[in-house]
């Protein structure tokens, strides 16, 4: 059980309990669709999303089980492996770090893993404060 109630708002229990600010989860999904759309490809946010799951111990999206990651893809491997750094600790990224990353995505890539990282870590921190469970 959630530790508030679900509002009538959203489809998803996540929805249910950020529908409590209708505004706030028109907004949300919103942004989230813009992800949909995007340049990386979706197995690459997939696997961040399954990693940044376990990374912030929300039971609710690691109920979709953990990250598949094949080592061989380089893409896929470095976006997962920075995913983790940023979560550990965003602060201390080294320089190099980014220089290894521009070698294989260009800067709008680069911000754009940046940006879907923070945000699918929020939506994380915001499942596993509020103790959403899957159903």
């Amino acid at each position: 059980m959630p530790r508030i109630i679900y509002s009538n708002n959203g489809a998803s229990p996540f929805e249910r309990l950020l529908g409590h600010n209708p505004d706030i989860l028109e907004a949300w999904n919103e942004l989230n669709k813009r992800f949909s759309s995007s340049l990386l490809d979706d197995e690459i946010k997939e696997q961040v999303r399954r990693t940044l799951a376990f990374c912030n111990g929300c039971e609710y999206h690691m109920a979709q089980g953990k990250a598949i990651v094949e080592r061989s893809n380089k893409r896929l491997a470095l976006a997962v492996d920075f995913a983790r750094m940023v979560t550990n600790n965003h602060l201390n990224i080294r320089d190099d770090v980014f220089d290894v990353m521009k070698a294989v995505f260009t800067d709008a890539e680069i911000a754009e893993l940046c940006a879907f990282i923070f945000f699918t870590n929020a939506s994380h921190k915001f499942g596993a404060t509020l103790k959403l469970k899957p159903e």
